[in-house]
């Protein structure tokens, strides 16, 4: 069996959604982090990062749990829709958010911090709101950390195996992604559509994380550190 270019789609839709929601929600956050003096924003750091040290099974199962129709959550969802969260699609984006927060959050909030902070102390001075200064100049010489954070979650939810598996199950064209097709292929022996698909998801890969390499090495060219 070739190629199944269906849950290629699926997954691309599934990590173009979550970078998308990443980039939204983790810049505020990481924004909070890195300026933040609240002494327990460690904390919050911490949970932050559990994800990258969790087993992806763990981390989903707790997810299928909040999700599920005995949660609060769960209850909400199926009196406004008549169906559960658990193995749909928006509950694959949901966990995927949750396992990829890390990958986005943590780059913004470096790249963040790095900025000048006599730049930063420049633009309120001359009367500029925080939202200006950062649209003006935090976000701008934060251009590499921002690229990466993206294109770190966008890679990281195309790959990830276990949370999807959990939270979403096997479900084609709803929730089966690359990853447990992979999986699905060797389980049958299909030795050679796996690598097939597998040599496709690391060609998309590694084009994705060259052309972050190449885009940060220019953004540092023409913002070359003093």
């Amino acid at each position: 069996m070739g190629i199944d270019w269906q849950t290629f789609r699926l997954t691309l839709q599934l990590a173009f959604t979550v970078s998308l929601i990443l980039l939204l929600v983790g810049l505020p956050v990481a924004y909070w982090i890195a300026f933040s003096r609240w002494r327990w924003k460690f904390l919050l750091e911490a949970v932050i990062a559990l994800p990258i040290v969790l087993p992806p099974t763990v981390l989903g199962f707790y997810v299928l749990v909040a999700l599920g129709p005995r949660s609060p959550l769960g209850r909400w969802w199926i009196a406004l829709t008549g169906h559960t969260l658990a193995f749909t699609f928006t509950g694959l984006v949901i966990g995927s958010i949750l396992y990829s927060l890390p990958f986005a959050v943590q780059p913004f909030a470096a790249s963040f911090s790095a900025v000048d902070k006599r730049l930063i102390s420049a633009s309120s001075t001359l009367g500029a709101s925080p939202l200006r200064t950062f649209l003006r100049v935090i976000a701008p010489l934060s251009a590499p950390g921002i690229i990466t954070g993206v294109a770190l979650s966008f890679a990281h939810t195309m790959g990830e195996f276990g949370v999807v598996l959990m939270v979403g199950g096997n479900i084609p064209g709803i929730t089966r992604t690359v990853s447990i097709d992979i999986y699905d292929r060797v389980q049958s022996s299909d030795y050679a559509g796996a690598n097939q698909t597998a040599l496709v998801l690391l060609v998309v890969c590694f084009a994705l994380l060259a052309l972050v390499y190449g885009l940060n090495r220019r953004a540092w060219l023409i913002h070359p550190i003093k």
